[in-house]
């Protein structure tokens, strides 16, 4: 039986999302026009972009709502509308909010963080599920699927992202599905490498998964290349002899590891100084795109070895 995966209006609510998340305005016109081409209303676009500023904030829900305004204007209006949703609950905000809460996670909400601040449980319980997963002109599935696809192509939102992808699951959304999602987060993040995507790495043979390499300078004897990882990708353990190498990390999540040493997550903003005859290696996390700068330290008569890969085994064990 083929597997299950996201249809052609879903694909659009989820790259959509994904730009919008990202503040990537160029490449969310792009999505809204292909997205309204292939049938997704008009107010589903609202209502998933208004969504946005409970998980991105109000600038980048602002500007992605302004774009699609400006894209339906330049359309002629001649848009399907789509559904408005239906009245909002009548009662108390936070007693029906908490209440779709639960069923959307399939259980009570609660632990020591909101207890600490209760705050924030009230503003998701009466505003966030009270007021926006209460609008019923988009199904909790497919607000779910878009709130993947926003936190998949942010940093830094690793365990709201994992949260989001159990309720997915409780909502009808398949493993495979939720693959999909990650891979069109991960392919608009891969669209605004610092430096440039380049091309398919030439040395892919020492690497187990697709990377991209696009040199940045190779001029005052000091070569540096922007090495770019896809999720998963990792190059085999490897020795520099005689000259060393460092690392500066633009994008992304992602790993090194020196022989003997247990693993470094690293991050943007990270810099790794590996020394001479150090066995290494380094790749990208499972879930997330990776990027650094790989600064050469030429020294005369030097040279890499390429050993053994990373084995899943190993890499498995990493967050």
């Amino acid at each position: 039986m083929a597997k299950e995966v996201l249809n052609t209006k879903e694909k659009g609510i989820a790259t959509v999302a994904s730009y919008a998340a990202r503040g990537d305005m160029k490449g969310l016109k792009t999505a809204l026009v292909k997205g309204l081409d292939d049938g997704v209303t008009v107010n589903e676009f609202k209502e998933i972009l208004v969504q946005v500023y409970a998980y991105c904030g109000f600038p980048r829900s602002l500007n992605a709502l302004g774009i699609l305004m400006q894209t339906v204007e330049e359309r002629g209006n001649k848009d399907i509308s789509g559904k408005e949703p239906s009245a909002k609950p009548q009662g108390d905000a936070l007693v029906y909010g908490t209440d779709n809460q639960t069923k959307l996670v399939g259980t009570e909400v609660k632990g020591k963080l909101f207890d600490f601040a209760p705050a924030i449980d009230e503003y998701l319980k009466a505003h966030l599920f009270g007021d926006i997963f209460a609008r019923d002109n988009v199904d909790w599935k497919t607000r779910e699927l878009a709130t993947i696809a926003m936190l998949a192509s942010r940093d830094g939102v690793e365990s709201q992202l994992d949260a989001h992808i159990a309720i997915g699951k409780q909502n009808g959304l398949t493993d495979e599905q939720i693959e999909e999602l990650l891979k069109i987060a991960s392919q608009t993040k891969a669209e605004n490498v610092l430096f440039g995507l380049g091309e398919k790495n030439p040395y892919s043979k020492y690497f187990i998964g697709q990377s991209y390499l696009k040199p940045v300078t190779t001029e005052n004897g000091v070569p540096m290349y922007n090495v770019t990882f896809e999720p998963r990708c990792r190059n085999n353990w490897h020795i520099h002899h005689k000259d060393g190498q460092i690392l500066l990390v633009t994008s992304g999540r992602g790993w090194y590891q020196a022989w003997g040493e247990e693993p470094r997550e690293l991050h943007p903003g990270d810099v790794v100084n590996i020394p001479p005859e150090t066995k290494h290696w380094h790749g990208a996390a499972k879930d997330s795109w990776f990027t650094h700068i790989a600064v050469e330290v030429p020294f005369e008569g030097g040279s890499n070895e390429w050993l053994e890969p990373v084995s899943d085994e190993e890499y498995n064990k990493l967050k």
